[in-house]
């Protein structure tokens, strides 16, 4: 099996040295990298880095404002480092006003992906599946009015009470990949495996339909690097229970 990894989960070093975090997150056995961030390296670098590693970029959490300000350079840079899938990390759109002009934004910018072979992507949180002040469910209104791809982060859907299995199957047409992360009910990330998310269920579910998975651990204990570890120790265990 193939697992990718978040870097946030390791954002502890990357901030101080990209380069030997990947290195680092190659030799534990993570087949691919979503980015969080470039820390001043160009294009050309990071894409060094991942060949010199064995690494290959499944997308990038980029902000949607610095696509829809400089969408050349921002296309330019990812087809660089080969990442094919732009990942909105979040977004302020609490308000019906923001929501509107976010969607109205992004709506534009999926085509213009599209033609340089690029899908533009929204990961969630948990708030998105919760009513704003104004009685709005932001995850519903995504689904039913922008042309975003989707990468659920399964643990913050659980965390608001969505089952992560069903959600990924009504959306299944517009996930490619998933957040495989854990924790407990009110949001404290642990290392999969040692949370109560249903982390086994949603890998199952995730090689049965040939979705990526990409492993985020966000508790920094004692250190990204060996939260990333206990990851993907715990999916190397799983992996050879089923023989995989």
């Amino acid at each position: 099996m193939k697992y990718g990894l978040q870097m946030y989960s390791v954002r502890d070093v990357t901030d101080k040295d990209l380069a030997g975090a990947l290195k680092k997150v190659a030799e534990m056995g993570y087949s691919y990298v979503e980015f969080a961030g470039f820390f001043g390296h160009e294009a050309a670098e990071v894409k060094a880095m991942l060949d010199e590693y064995g690494l290959v970029c499944s997308g990038t959490h980029s902000g949607w404002e610095a696509a829809y300000n400089d969408f050349d350079a921002a296309v330019a840079y990812h087809k660089t480092i080969g990442a094919t899938r732009y990942i909105i990390p979040g977004a302020d759109i609490g308000t019906k006003e923001k929501l509107d002009n976010f969607i109205e934004k992004t709506n534009e910018l999926v085509p213009k992906f599209a033609a340089e072979g690029i899908k533009l992507g929204y990961h969630n949180h948990s708030h998105e599946f919760l009513p704003t002040a104004e009685g709005i469910i932001i995850h519903d209104e995504l689904q039913a009015r922008s042309k975003m791809d989707f990468e659920i982060d399964t643990f913050w859907a659980w965390n608001a009470g969505v089952d992560p299995i069903a959600l990924v199957e009504k959306l299944r047409d517009r996930i490619e990949v998933v957040h495989l992360k854990d924790g407990i009910k009110g949001g404290e990330g642990k290392s999969v495996g040692l949370g109560d998310a249903p982390c086994k269920a949603v890998r199952n579910y995730c090689i049965e339909n040939n979705i990526l998975m990409v492993v985020e651990s966000e508790g920094l204990h004692p250190t990204g690097l060996e939260e990333a570890k206990r990851c993907i120790d715990f999916l190397k265990i799983c992996d050879a229970d089923d023989g995989r």
